[in-house]
Formats: C-alpha cells, structure tokens, sequence
C-alpha cells in the first residue's frame, strides 16, 4: 500500500465475513419482504389495484392526448439510456471490479422474469395493454424486465456513485408511476413486481460483492497516525471486521493497537443497542449512542480518565474520522499480565481495592472479566472500556460488583471473594449486588468465562448468604416484562385463539338456554367438579402424600388453563410439575409422580373403555367408531415405521437408551412400588377414575338438560372414544375436535342434533371455558403465593 510516497505493508484478511455485513443484510431481507408483499398484493387484490388506480387517474389525468404523448415520450428516452449512463457512471468513477457485479444483476433480474413454463419468454399474465399508450416506449416502459433490470444496477452501483448521481436516478425510475397516472394510464403492476425482483436480486449482488463499507480507508488512518506523531511501517490485522471492530497492530517505534469501526458496526450496534433499550428495564442500559463516532469517542474519554487514575492499563492515542464513514480508535497494547494468567500471585483484596477506587469517582466498568483486568508489578489495572460509565448509576455499579464477585469466585474460591468484597464495600451493598448473581442479570460475556458458571454463582450467593446472615437472596428482574409475565402473555393469546370457535356458537347457545333444565345443569357442574378433585386426589397420592391436597384441588383449576392453552396439553404436565417441586419435591421425583398419575389415568381410562364398550355393544352400534381396514393398516403402517426410524437411527436410538429408557423404569417401578399399597394404590385408581367417569356424567347431564334421553352408558363410550379421536387434534385444548367428535358419537346413538349440539356446548362450558377463566386468577394467585 502506498502512502504519500511510502510503501506500508498490511497483512492480513480485510474481508469482512458475508454473516458480518448487516446493514447488506438488512437491505436484502427488507427487499425480500417487499417482494412478497408484491407478489401476494397483487394476486389478492388485484382487482381492486386497478379501480384505484383508474380513479386516481381520471383525477390527476389532466393533460391531453398531445401532451400527454409528449410527456410520454420524453420519459421513455430517458429510461431507455438510463443503465447506459449508469454504466457510463462506473466508468467515468473507475469502478473497474465492479463491472462484473453490474453484468450479473442485469443478467439475472432479466432471465428471472424471462422463466415461464414455456421456457425463457416474456410474461404475459397481467392485464391488458389495450388503455395503454402504443408505442415502441411503452414496451420498455411497461416491461418488468427492463424495470427489474434497471432496479438492480442501481442497487448494485448505487453505494459506488456519488449520492447526487444516485439520488436522481432512483427518483427517474420511481417516477413511472406518477407518470402513468398523470398520462391517464393503468400503472402495470407487472413493472412493478418487476421494481421489487430487481431490487431483491441487486441487494443480493451486493451482499456478495460488497459495497463501500467494506473498502477499508487503511491510507486515512496512516496519515491520522502520522498527525499523532506516530510514523507507521507496517500494519497487521489481528482480527477482521465481525461482531467488533477490524482490530489492527500498527508497527512503529512502538506499537499501537487500531480499531476501525465501520458502516456494519454501526448497523450491528444500533440494532444491538436497540433491542437492549426494548428488553431491559431504561436504569440497565446506558444512553443510546446513535454515532459511532460518539461512541469511540466515549471509549477514548473513558480510557483518559481512568488512566488519570493510574488505572488503565492502555492510553488514548487518537479517535478520528475517516474517508467513507470510518472512525478510528489508536491506543497502546494492555500492559501487564492478565489476572487469570497470575491470580496465585496477586491477593484478591487488592482487586476490589482497586474496583473501590473507580466507584469512589463514580466510574463503572462494565466488563470484570478476567482477561480485562491485568497486573503490573502487584498494581491492579483495567482495560475494555467499552462499556464503561462515568457519572454511573447505583444500578451501573451494582452490576460491577457482581461480575467481580463471579469473577474472584471463580478464581479464588468463594469465602476469600465474598470476604474481600464485604471488606471494601460493606455488607449491605455486597448483599444488594448479589441479587444479580443469576444467568439473566450477568452478562454473557461475564458467564462464558467462567470454569462453571452455575455453580459459580450459586457457591458465591451461598457464601454471601452464610456472611451477611440473609435468609433468600431473590434474583434481581432486570427486563421489562419477567419470565412469568411472558408465559402468561402467550397462554392470553393462546385463550383468545381457541376460544374464538366458542363464541361465535354463543349466540345459537345463549338462544337455547330457554328450554335449559337448570337441575341437571347443576347436576353436570357437580360432575365436572369431581373430575378434579379425583385429579387432585390421584396426584396427592401419587405424590406420597407430601403436599397440601386443597392446594393440589384449586391448583387443578390453572391446570385446566395451562392444559387448554397449549398443544397436547404440555402446559398442565408441566404446571403440575412446577407445583409439586415448589411444594417441596425434588425435580426428579415431581417428574416421576407427575409420569405416575398420567400412566395410572391411561390404563384406568383403556380399563374403562374396554368395559363400557363391551356392555354397549351388546345393546349398540359401535361400527360408527370402528375406522376403516385401510385406516388401521395406514395406522399400523406408520407405527411400523416409527419403530424402524428410532432403532436404525443412532441419535435417535441413544435417546431411547439414555433419555426415555430410565424414566419408563421409574414408572414402572413406581407402579409396581403402587401395587403393594393398596390403599395408596385404591386412592390414585379411584382419582383416576373419577376423572373419567366425572366427564362422562358431566356429558350425560348436559344432554338430558336439553331434554335428551340417552343411556349414561352411551354417554360414557361417546366421551372417552370421542374424547381420544381428538386428542390427536394439534389445536390447543383439542377446540373444535372435541365437539365434532362428542356431537358425531351422540349423532350415531340417535340423539337429534337438536339436542348434541347444545348439550355438548354445555358440557364445554361446564368442563373446560369456565375452569379456564377461573384458572386464569388462579395462576395469577398461585404466582403471587410462590406455589408454581
């Protein structure tokens, strides 16, 4: 490289990685997003593009037939030469390489719109061109390949153009649209599909073959240097432009280190920053820099006034601007040995003497990792000052405290850190700092270097605890909305989603309830109680009975929600789970009673089908819910295949080996562990029973309070088949298949629709809408009381 006359040698990869490139990234997926919405707009509502347009057009079409030809006229000229003077453009900026990016855009936007399923031909599916103007013009303006064509040189050379040039041209192929309207002419959507398809495939191109941001103004940043009095000879990248800065050691009489930040960081780090603003509370995030510059500049002033504290181990040399929207750090190498390289050597009561001494000038770190913290002579120092604070706020400084106390624990043991800490800042702000000790509150970059980050941290906030005498240390909420807060949001949504089927049926509903026989309405929401105390006593049971079993009874009622609210009825397992560990149970051993009670309910409820529908067939029809030969072969065929997959598979076989292999002999031990105590096991089978056959009256007493008459044996056959065929149904609470299978059962008994179709709309309600928004404040109460 030649520098006013001296040659600089520069080794090293100054590409910046294709995943790096985000502000390239962004443009390509914003135009991929138009693209479809393009594409989707126009087979929707294409109808309706058209009309609008023509009423537009009948306004603003105010030029005559002369006119309008002219003005016509003029701008097809114009678009006919515009990619040759975008060519001209290039060369007369000596754009050499990018010539062949200019030819493969072109290339590429023409063929795409040339595909058809004859082979390469023009379109043809669009309107007509019968009000459109006739001319050899129109052919290039009304063509989508010539409009895409353009759309992706102008993407490509764009960024290489000074911004005048590019500006304009952009507003001359943009203005094809007012142009039609003004000349009394349907704006073919076609053009601009072919807008979007042009600007998709010329943000493609630049994505692979770069643009400004990544030309690197190495020969400004020497000439910066040399202003500093630093003559460099040679430059080294030590590391490319990726998550961080392009980091370079420039030699010289000394050595000084050089980060160059560039367009992309500035895109990565808004959009970085952005996010953090949205995610964590406004006291955990420092002022959003929206200048790079402003922010190398804050790190360079950091390193100034901590060094004035004989605490950093680097100096500012220079923070400058540079050709093409660069900003350059200089500094000098850290001096001395990082902490993690010496920790034997150094006592750990000097490292909080030195972090003492920053907050004594109210200067937060913001990055104690080991490696940011050197030793010189038995002298503590710090670099990294990136996310450094002056004027810092109490929350800024708790949080260095914290990610000392992971980092000296981690090195030292728990007892010499928390000790050191409590000695240099005092017991109740070590013991306030300690609510951030958890993987949420501690940056990442802060639990990647640790040997163990949980158990880091959970010996450190022991150890504060046996010092300081506290009974709990909570972990300190740092985002907007909490972990719970989330998860009850989405349940929320998941209500709104799979109660809509039932309340567009309320108005039929609410128009039967004249003819509702109230006792047996009362009679099925006793029914449906008793599903869940026999739920709560089965699990109370299985549970060994260490919990409290009115708890487990209202606890039922956010199972209900959490169940209706999520596929397949996850949510419920896993609330009961989260129950029993909060009451007291291991999470070994709330997993297993949980399997327990769900395989006890499996075999109880097969038990009883098989029995019931022994007695109905010999009074019943059951061909109704007996599937076809080629269903069950279908079934067989893909079990078969199931089977086949897990035992040829090795990852899949070794999941059966080591994951669901010593659960299934937990279960079954625990079964077999139930079957010698019978009273134990009487209270889970008649819990697990009273589940089954509670719906089942519920069922029987919906149908009669409509006036049905129906055997309760029927009933039951139609709620467990019915209740089975749609489990399988991936909608949340199984909405929609439930009531189609519980109408058709009772349908194929003979009962009139009449009667099915509000009867099971009852049972519904009775069984699962009110018990979910009943669960709902009681998720909130059991959340507030710390029991899930």
């Amino acid at each position: 490289m030649d520098v006013d006359g001296r040659e600089i040698t520069v080794s090293g990869d100054l590409l910046q990685p294709l995943t790096r490139r985000t502000s390239d990234i962004l443009r390509l997926i914003t135009a991929a997003i138009v693209l479809i919405v393009v594409i989707v707009s126009s087979l929707i509502t294409r109808g309706d593009w058209v009309a609008l347009e023509k009423s537009i057009s009948d306004i603003v079409g105010v030029l005559t037939p002369t006119q309008a030809g002219l003005v016509y006229l003029a701008y097809g000229l114009a678009i006919l030469a515009l990619p040759f003077m975008v060519l001209v453009g290039l060369l007369a900026a000596r754009q050499w390489r990018l010539l062949w990016a200019y030819a493969t855009a072109a290339a590429i936007s023409f063929l795409a719109l040339s595909v058809s399923e004859n082979g390469i031909a023009a379109p043809t599916w669009h309107f007509d061109r019968n009000e459109r103007l006739d001319s050899l013009l129109s052919q290039f303006l009304d063509d989508p390949r010539w409009i895409a064509m353009l759309a992706a040189v102008l993407t490509v050379s764009g960024p290489w153009l000074p911004a005048r040039w590019r500006r304009w041209w952009w507003i001359l192929l943009l203005a094809f649209v007012p142009i039609h309207l003004v000349v009394s002419a349907v704006v073919p959507a076609r053009a601009v599909l072919g807008l979007a398809t042009g600007w998709f495939v010329g943000s493609l191109v630049v994505w692979v073959a770069g643009t400004p941001a990544l030309v690197v103004p190495l020969e400004d940043a020497v000439r910066m240097l040399e202003q500093r009095g630093v003559r460099v000879t040679a430059l080294r990248v030590v590391r490319p432009a990726s998550r961080g800065p392009l980091e370079l050691v420039a030699h010289a009489d000394e050595d000084i280190i050089v980060d160059l930040y560039g367009p992309n960081q500035r895109s990565a780090g808004l959009l970085r920053e952005f996010w953090r603003k949205i995610r964590l509370r406004s006291e955990e995030t420092a002022p959003l820099q929206l200048s790079v510059h402003r922010m190398v500049e804050h790190r360079g002033l950091m390193t100034v006034v901590v060094n004035d504290l004989d605490l950093a181990n680097s100096c500012t040399v220079a923070v400058a601007p540079l050709d093409l929207d660069w900003t350059m750090y200089a500094g000098t190498p850290p001096r001395g040995t990082p902490l993690d390289r010496c920790s034997d050597d150094v006592a750990v009561a000097d490292i909080w003497s030195a972090l003492h001494t920053l907050h004594s000038e109210r200067i937060s770190h913001g990055d104690l990792r080991a490696t940011q913290i050197t030793v010189i002579d038995g002298h503590i120092v710090f670099g990294g000052f990136h996310f450094s604070e002056f004027g810092a706020t109490d929350v800024q400084l708790q949080s260095d405290i914290a990610q000392l106390l992971a980092t000296t624990t981690d090195l030292y043991g728990p007892e010499p850190a928390v000790t050191a800490a409590i000695n240099a800042f005092g017991a109740d702000a070590v013991l306030i700092a300690s609510r951030r000790l958890s993987s949420s509150a501690l940056p990442r970059r802060i639990r990647d270097q640790l040997s163990d980050a949980k158990k880091v941290l959970s010996s450190a906030r022991d150890e504060i605890r046996s010092q300081t005498g506290a009974d709990e240390i909570r972990a300190e909420t740092i985002t907007r909305f909490s972990r719970s807060q989330i998860i009850q949001l989405v349940l929320l949504v998941a209500l709104v989603y799979v109660a809509y089927p039932f309340i567009s049926t309320v108005p039929t509903f609410f128009s039967e309830l004249r003819t509702l026989d109230w006792a047996w309405a009362s009679a099925g929401l006793a029914a449906s109680l008793l599903t869940y105390v026999g739920a709560a006593a089965a699990l109370w049971a299985c549970a060994d009975g260490l919990t409290s079993m009115w708890k487990l009874t209202v606890m039922q009622f956010a199972n209900t929600f959490a169940a209706t609210t999520t596929p397949a009825g996850v949510g419920g397992l896993a609330l009961s789970t989260r129950f029993l560990q909060k009451a007291g149970l291991g999470g070994v051993r709330a997993t297993t009673a949980v399997a327990l009670q769900q395989s006890v309910q499996v075999i109880v409820h097969v038990v009883l089908l098989l029995f019931f529908t022994a007695i109905a067939g010999t009074s019943a029809n059951l061909s109704h819910f007996v599937p076809s030969a080629t269903v069950l072969y279908l079934v067989a065929g893909i079990v078969l295949g199931a089977i086949g997959l897990f035992l040829f598979i090795p990852t899949l076989r070794h999941w059966l080996g080591t994951s669901l292999r010593p659960r299934l002999i937990e279960v079954f031990a625990d079964l077999r562990a139930v079957a010698r105590e019978p009273k134990r096991l009487a209270i889970i089978t008649l819990g697990c029973g009273a589940t089954t056959l509670g719906g089942a009256l519920a069922l029987w007493a919906s149908v009669h309070a409509f006036g049905g008459h129906v055997s309760f044996i029927t009933v039951t056959v139609v709620t467990m088949v019915g209740g089975t065929l749609a489990s399988a149904a991936p909608t949340p609470g199984g909405v929609g298949a439930v009531e189609a299978a519980l109408i058709g059962g009772l349908a194929a008994f003979g009962v009139p629709s009449a009667v099915a179709v509000p009867g099971v709309l009852l049972y519904r309600v009775l069984t699962c809408w009110l018990p979910v928004f009943i669960g709902w404040p009681v998720m909130h109460w059991l959340t507030r009381k710390n029991m899930i």
